[in-house]
């Protein structure tokens, strides 16, 4: 019988997942990735559609620039964003999809939980 062995990852490369992840864990950073969903964007349009402030998202910008996730290209006096790993929105969906399977799960739960006590 084949044994396998769990899966052992280096020092550096989880340090560099939980860099990643800590770039994903600002719901500002989330809006602009969602802004940029539909493609490519300039920094007024996405301050248009996520309402932050040009300061806060330009900080924003260049932490997901920096992490790879967005390419920035200029185009005559402004900047265009757009995602460069568009695997990011598998990631989000997975996420996404199994924080709303939890809370109905906890929906279903409280639903049971009142029905047995007659707690309305």
């Amino acid at each position: 019988m084949l044994k396998i062995k769990p899966y052992q990852a280096e020092p550096a490369v989880i340090a560099a997942v939980a860099e990643y992840f800590k770039v994903l864990s600002e719901v500002s950073r989330l809006q602009i990735l969602i802004c940029l969903k539909s493609g490519p964007m300039n920094v007024m349009e996405i301050a248009e559609a996520t309402g932050l402030g040009q300061a806060n998202l330009s900080k924003h910008l260049k932490v997901l620039t920096q992490a790879g996730v967005l390419s920035r290209q200029p185009k005559g006096t402004s900047a265009f964003y757009e995602i460069s790993d568009p695997m990011i929105f598998e990631l989000c969906e997975l996420a996404c999809n199994r924080i709303s399977d939890r809370i109905l799960q906890q929906a279903e739960s409280l639903k049971a939980l009142r029905s047995n006590t007659g707690v309305f």
